[in-house]
């Protein structure tokens, strides 16, 4: 007489899987305050960190992450680059652009490469994690 099939499920909600990101930003205190922010919400799962777009093409190749949370500002390949290299191979891929920048220009540029949420910085606090479960089920 449980109310779930099996007497050990606690709930529903233990069935679905966390959103898998994957974290690409250039400052790496800032990389690794984004994944304890992000570490903190049951519902997400950092599978990885890049350096460089690069590195976040490769990374989102191997990991197959829901979303990849980019960096616009990175040395060797921008975030630009690799928001377009993504967006060639798997259209459907779902990219969350977090950058120090408010210009409408770069958002439009993100958004025309195949970002699908775009974030200041300054946002982070009150927006982040809503911004990434959005993009995954977008």
């Amino acid at each position: 007489m449980y109310p779930y099939p099996n007497p050990t499920l606690q709930s529903p909600l233990t069935l679905v899987k966390p959103t898998r990101v994957l974290i690409a930003d250039d400052e790496r205190l800032f990389a690794e305050a984004l994944e304890m922010i992000l570490g903190e919400d049951e519902r997400i799962e950092v599978v990885g960190r890049a350096n460089d777009g690069r590195q976040a093409v490769q990374l989102t190749r191997e990991l197959d992450p829901d979303v990849v949370l980019m960096d616009l500002s990175m040395p060797g390949m921008d975030g630009f680059a690799a928001i377009e290299a993504l967006i060639a191979e798997e259209s459907s891929r779902r990219i969350v652009v977090l950058s120090g920048s408010a210009d409408q220009g770069d958002i439009d540029k993100a958004r025309g490469a195949g970002a699908v949420e775009y974030l200041t910085k300054e946002q982070i606090a009150d927006d982040l994690v809503p911004r990434v479960l959005r993009a995954a089920t977008a």
